[in-house]
């Protein structure tokens, strides 16, 4: 049994965050490890069971994690090798949120909670490790390369849940601590928490913390009678205290009061007790905090009444954005989130045009398109928008659609008010191009996909990324029904796609360079959308549709649930969605820091590894554009 033992303990002695304990200890671990084998696509746990006693590790094989979205199974994650996963039980009470499959024949180490919480409590690299996994859904959060011995969050929020902002929520807490020593006397502390009502001191040793009094233990040991009030501090302290770096997320600061059992944590300057104190967080903050969430930012929004107090809800949202990148939260949680906000701001905007110009006088339906439409909308770029209407007779149509006119005009005149330019192009439900009757629009997008090239409105493909923000569910579902008829052996629609998909510039050069801008304004800056970011989008988009993928958007989205569609070039699609989310956040960074759409990336501004990263996430796009070349039957000449 030892040797077994011995061996596990070997094993995991490679990957983190067991490479923080000693082998005795990971010995002593290993020794109560069930080892598990799993068939090929036998299921360890599935969304809504009840949770195990254990938390896993990939022994050797790969496990799938994957969730059910619209009836749709979407892969999340694939785990190797030194991979962590179902580590729900170590910090949730509910059920499990997704479904974890062996992919082919798979063994896997079943690590019990009770055996491995108190080497976790005694290890903060441990701790920290599982902590920020859990709460951000990253990868392996140590290790940027991603080499093995990764851990996959069970922590996985679908642009159809509620995104979870609490998970990169920064907290406001007292910075001003009442700091006593371990020898004042209790009722001198009493009479200074009083005075500041604080609910806590902290005890300090040469500005070090070692202990910390509350309310509770004033409570519990003083107002029993159980210790004199004339006694030193040290007698009713609560020691050690449990310390946290200070731009703690609400997520962690509850997870870490839970996990111990305490109603204050101590903010210090390196989130250890061997550095100065800089505040305390009570429960008090957290119920504070919560009352910020998206939630309440949507409340905030549907009461508002002009565009000012839309704008103000904007900004606040752009500091969100940008404090949840300075913490590294992947950018698929933010995504969710900056979507929901900006969806609700488009809708109130809406609600204030008809709020002035009376009740529309037919049914209809305002869709984002583009990249609000894909709800990859960080930064307030431009905006697009169709404005569709339900068929009236003819006598009707010239008063209704005048209506709707004017309703795109005032609702783009709010949005510009707010911060989102008008579209360059005209894209917009203001324009009688793009406002108009259910019928127009079936014949619009007939001619668009049947005869794509030969009619007046050149066909542009972001009239495919579209999400309704108000009106009847039903004129929208028409649009759709309209386009997935049309897919049906569309050669020549998926010929002038492909074609289009293919036709911009490398971003390399031959010499591997970046293939930046020649002259004009942004001169000898790398365009991050049009040569990096927009083969991605394009290339999900043309795979989608030949898929007959409904409702997924996304461009991230739409690249995992192609890897489940087409397995045998899943590799492609996975790295393609990786990709995308590193170029993405390169663009909203630059975006955050000019106040601009982040189109132009500055390369002066930007470190060598820096430049390598986002040469090594556009590696992906000839991989695609191969894929796109072979699945359509095209050159790049046809």
């Amino acid at each position: 049994m030892n040797t077994i033992a011995e061996h596990i303990a070997d094993f995991l002695k490679k990957y983190p965050p067991f490479d923080n304990l000693t082998f005795q200890e990971l010995t002593e671990i290993s020794l109560s490890i069930r080892v598990i084998n799993l068939e090929k696509h036998k299921v360890l746990f599935q969304i809504n069971d009840a949770l195990h006693d254990s938390f896993y590790v990939v022994a050797s094989g790969v496990i799938n994690l994957s969730v059910i979205a619209d009836a749709e199974e979407t892969l999340l994650n694939k785990c190797y090798e030194g991979d962590i996963f179902g580590l729900r039980p170590f910090f949730a009470k509910n059920n499990y949120m997704m479904t974890a499959k062996a992919r082919e024949e798979t063994i896997i180490y079943a690590i019990p909670i009770a055996t491995f919480r108190p080497f976790v409590a005694n290890n903060s690299d441990v701790l920290d490790f599982l902590l920020h996994s859990f709460a951000s859904n990253t990868s392996n959060p140590s290790d940027k390369e991603n080499t093995r011995g990764s851990l996959i969050s069970d922590n996985v929020y679908y642009s159809e849940q509620q995104s979870e902002i609490q998970y990169f929520q920064s907290l406001t807490y007292n910075v001003t601590p009442i700091i006593s020593t371990a020898s004042s006397i209790i009722q001198e502390v009493a009479q200074l928490m009083t005075n500041a009502l604080s609910t806590s001191a902290v005890v300090c040793e040469n500005t070090f913390p070692v202990g910390i009094v509350t309310n509770t233990d004033m409570c519990a040991k003083i107002a029993t009678g159980r210790i004199p009030i004339s006694s030193t501090v040290d007698k009713i302290m609560s020691s050690p205290v449990v310390t946290v770096v200070e731009n703690v997320s609400l997520a962690e600061a509850q997870l870490l009061m839970l996990k111990y059992n305490v109603t204050h944590l101590c903010v210090t300057q390196d989130g250890t007790d061997k550095s100065a104190v800089k505040g305390v967080i009570s429960e008090h903050d957290l119920i504070v905090a919560q009352a910020s969430n998206p939630g309440v930012l949507i409340k905030e929004i549907k009461r508002s009444q002009n565009p000012k107090d839309l704008k103000s809800i904007r900004e606040r949202l752009t500091e969100l954005i940008q404090k949840s990148i300075h913490k590294n939260i992947p950018l698929s949680h933010v995504n969710n989130l900056a979507s929901e906000i900006n969806l609700a701001i488009i809708k109130r905007s809406v609600e204030l045009s008809i709020l002035d110009l009376g009740s529309p006088p037919a049914r209809f339906a305002w869709l984002c398109i583009g990249s609000q439409g894909r709800k990859e909308q960080l930064l307030t770029t431009d905006q697009d928008s169709i404005l569709i209407f339900e068929d009236v007779t003819a006598d009707k149509y010239r008063d209704v659609k005048d209506y709707f006119l004017k309703l795109g005009k005032r609702t783009t005149s709010i949005l510009e008010k707010i911060g989102y330019e008008p579209c360059p192009y005209g894209h917009m439900g203001s324009n009688m191009l793009w406002c108009k009757s259910l019928t127009d629009w079936t014949n619009q997008y007939n001619s668009w996909m049947n005869t794509p090239g030969e009619n007046s409105n050149e066909l542009s493909s972001i009239f495919f990324d579209f999400e309704i923000v108000i009106g009847e569910k039903k004129i929208e579902e028409a649009i759709e029904n309209v386009v997935y008829n049309n897919l049906r052996n569309n050669t020549l629609f998926f010929d002038f796609l492909g074609n289009d998909a293919l036709k911009r510039n490398s971003p390399l050069t031959f010499f591997k360079k970046f293939n930046v801008e020649e002259k004009g304004p942004n001169k000898d800056k790398f365009d991050i959308k049009t040569k990096a970011l927009m083969p991605l989008i394009d290339g999900a988009r043309l795979f989608s549709l030949s898929h007959s993928m409904r409702g997924i958007n996304n461009t991230y989205l739409r690249f995992k649930q192609l890897a489940m569609a087409d397995p045998k070039n899943s590799e492609v699609y996975l790295n393609c969605a990786k990709a995308f989310l590193i170029l993405s956040k390169y663009r909203t960074m630059e975006g955050l820091k000019n106040d601009s759409s982040g189109q132009y990336i500055n390369l002066l501004e930007l470190s060598k590894a820096d430049k390598e990263i986002i040469k090594s996430a556009l590696a992906p796009m000839d991989e695609l554009e191969d894929l796109i070349k072979n699945k359509f039957q095209l050159t790049q000449f046809s």
